[in-house]
């Protein structure tokens, strides 16, 4: 997927006359990206929109306007975007409830480590990759950025509305799959095709 560049960043003046606009146009596009898997997981799956978004906000709220500072973001959020052949995801570990929050993501420890989470479509998995950084020993993050690499066979499957596609978590005891609907899977063919 192509890059974003420093010329498509709108300015903030600008940003902000559209903003309403553009979030409710991206929050309708993330809802066909998002997926929930079991009731503490949530996948996002990321494209050029999504990021551009969340670069767009983060310039907003940090009053970023030194080119080279706005430069900065891109370069962090571009890493995040899929390249030809993959989908990538934001990984949300959803625990709402405060006391139990720090119980729950002990649980989730490992969760970034080993074959977890996956795509299945036919008889065939592949499983994500995390990018690392996001938890040690003793601490696991609760947000995640995860790529999965399908096969040329899974694709035509995502293109087959007849062939059941889902994602699992096996991770410990959190044991939870989910079925893919038609509208995710046209996102992902159109991540795939870069």
């Amino acid at each position: 997927m192509k890059s974003i560049t420093l010329d498509e960043v709108i300015p903030s003046a600008e940003y902000d006359r559209q903003r309403e606009e553009f979030r409710r146009r991206i929050i309708a596009l993330k809802q066909r990206r998002r997926l929930s898997i079991g009731p503490l997981i949530t996948l996002v799956f990321e494209n050029r929109e999504t990021l551009q978004f969340q670069i767009q906000e983060m310039v907003r709220v940090e009053q970023i306007v030194d080119p080279a500072k706005v430069q900065e973001e891109l370069d962090v959020y571009n890493a995040l975007l899929p390249a030809v052949g993959e989908l990538s995801a934001t990984l949300l570990i959803e625990i709402t409830d405060e006391a139990k929050m720090k119980e729950w993501l002990d649980g989730f420890m490992g969760l970034d480590h080993g074959q977890k989470v996956a795509i299945v479509a036919g008889h065939e998995r592949v499983f994500g990759e995390f990018e690392g950084g996001h938890s040690h020993e003793t601490k696991i993050s609760a947000v995640h950025f995860v790529r999965f690499r399908p096969t040329a066979s899974m694709k035509a499957a995502f293109a087959n509305l007849r062939q059941p596609v889902s994602m699992t978590v096996q991770h410990g005891d959190y044991r939870a799959e989910a079925p893919v609907s038609g509208s995710m899977r046209e996102e992902w063919l159109l991540d795939l095709a870069g």
